[in-house]
């Protein structure tokens, strides 16, 4: 079955009560049992809910995944992912990730013994390097937040076997409609499913796929017994979402290439960070693991932070808000916004400036797109 019909259908079989088209909510927090201990399957939402079980069934599809767990959010994946190691256990990642990971890794786990390595060029060979005796996790991003660096992640996945270190790879960027980290050999898959896999900024929502029972099952105790998980209105709102992901992503990659092109030869532009343009570092791999180069670009003005700041207060269509991946063009600055909690000397590490802007290219017509940004770019050097 092919990704857009497994979209649609895997997990949303019709009502066998009543025949209808849309599964039910199932808006309960406990069921009745027939005699102690003996239920029909479920018997507190917590632990599980159909409707939790539907998104799960379609999230384990879409990643080609034997198994998938659905979180209240995407932090509350990640934080259940690092839940699986204990202390004194030592995490390598790339140094350009995501601010809230960034802050969770620093501020939360370290306080539990758990030690991190950042790594400011997230090659192959450097986290080979970075190896220690108590190396027991890598976790990268590709394409990363908010630069697009693209990590090889068959190479992580046999570093990681090699060593018998478990590899995760954040794919909410890419989507599984772009890329599956878990055909690669990844051992575990993120997403904060807010994001492309939700994709009308209604919801907030995360999730872990596998194909390993084993961690299917430490994940499914932990996902019980820390009780991070979604209500059943807002597993409905993800699995309505995943419907249109195929036709969402081909647009919204469309936009994107063609966004990243104007950017490139603007004049008010100094670096476009977008795998698909023939420039990007990693353009020829990012061609050869991925389907697409997604909806997400990251660009440095010929300015300095006030610029940056007054350019994103002057688009229209483009609207100034975290987030991403959904059907309205969003625009940012990762470094007052997102990726705040990255000290500034740690982000530069890795050339992430104060003079970064993010842009989160929707499904509008790109030629609206395209002017809204001209002329705010205009207004802004004037």
């Amino acid at each position: 079955m092919k990704f857009a019909t497994k979209a649609i259908h895997i997990g949303q079989d019709p009502d066998p009560t009543t025949g209808a088209i849309v599964p039910p909510i199932y808006q309960t927090s406990t069921y009745v049992q027939e005699y102690p201990a003996q239920t029909k399957g479920y018997e507190y939402s917590r632990t599980a809910n159909p409707t939790r079980c539907m998104l799960e069934k379609t999230l384990a599809a879409l990643e080609n995944a034997s198994y998938a767990r659905a979180f209240a959010s995407g932090m509350a994946a990640c934080d259940a992912i690092l839940k699986l190691l204990k202390q004194g256990d030592h995490i390598i990642a790339s140094q350009d990730l995501y601010g809230g990971t960034y802050r969770l890794f620093t501020k939360i786990f370290t306080q539990f013994g758990l030690e991190f390595t950042f790594l400011p060029s997230p090659t192959t060979e450097n986290f080979a390097q970075a190896i220690q005796s108590n190396t027991r996790l890598i976790w990268v991003e590709s394409p990363s937040n908010p630069l697009l660096t693209i990590t090889d992640l068959a190479q992580i996945a046999q570093l990681g076997k090699k060593h018998q270190i478990l590899t995760v790879a954040d794919n909410t960027f890419a989507t599984p409609y772009l890329q599956n980290p878990l055909d690669l050999g990844i051992d575990i898959v993120s997403h904060s499913t807010t994001k492309y896999l939700g994709g009308h900024s209604d919801v907030v929502g995360g999730a872990v796929m596998t194909n390993s029972a084993k961690l299917d099952e430490q994940l499914g105790f932990i996902q019980n017994s820390s009780g991070a998980v979604p209500g059943p209105w807002d597993c409905y709102l993800v699995s309505r979402g995943i419907k249109t992901l195929a036709l969402r992503m081909e647009r919204h990659c469309q936009n994107a290439q063609a966004i990243a092109q104007f950017l490139q030869n603007s004049p008010y532009i100094q670096k476009v960070y977008y795998p698909g343009l023939n420039e990007h570092p990693q353009h020829r791999l990012a061609k050869k693991q991925m389907r697409g180069f997604g909806g997400m670009i990251s660009c440095t003005l010929k300015g300095d932070l006030e610029q940056a700041k007054t350019f994103i207060t002057r688009t229209k269509i483009f609207k100034l808000a975290e987030s991403l991946g959904a059907v309205e063009s969003l625009i940012e600055h990762p470094a007052s916004m997102t990726h705040a909690s990255i000290p500034k000397e740690e982000r530069e590490k890795t050339g992430f400036t104060d003079n970064l802007v993010r842009l989160s290219v929707g499904v509008e017509d790109k030629e609206d797109l395209i002017a809204d940004l001209e002329q705010a770019l205009k207004k802004t050097f004037a």
